[in-house]
């Protein structure tokens, strides 16, 4: 007597769902990881952009601010600026740090002027 076979065993299904689960959760895992990677890069350049666009305002070196935020547009990017003597001796060096989430990331451009 023969025996047909039409179908999958239980361990063969089984195995699949083992295989399909493995695979869908290392996606998941790697779709998460680029997306933060993304919205880290996007707040450091968004940062750099804000600090660049501070350094480039005329009273920048004059004015007595020296420290704010960059609202009503970007509210959660704040500067801190910090004027210091240099090495040559008729320079200044100003240091502008910008900080984002609440201050656990932050970045630092430098600028030397009289």
């Amino acid at each position: 007597m023969s025996r047909k076979t039409c179908g999958f065993t239980l361990l063969e299904v089984l195995i699949a769902l083992a295989i399909l689960a493995g695979v869908i959760t290392t996606v998941v895992v790697s779709f998460n990881r680029h997306l933060s990677l993304a919205t880290e890069d996007r707040e450091t350049t968004t940062a750099l952009l804000l600090a660049r666009a501070k350094l480039d305002q005329p009273d920048f070196l004059t004015t007595t601010t020296s420290s704010g935020n960059f609202a009503p547009d970007f509210p959660e990017f704040v500067w801190k600026r910090e004027e210091t003597v240099s090495e040559i001796p008729t320079l200044k060096r100003y240091q502008l740090t910008v900080s984002w989430n609440e201050g656990r990331r932050s970045l630092q451009l430098v600028l030397y002027g009289n």
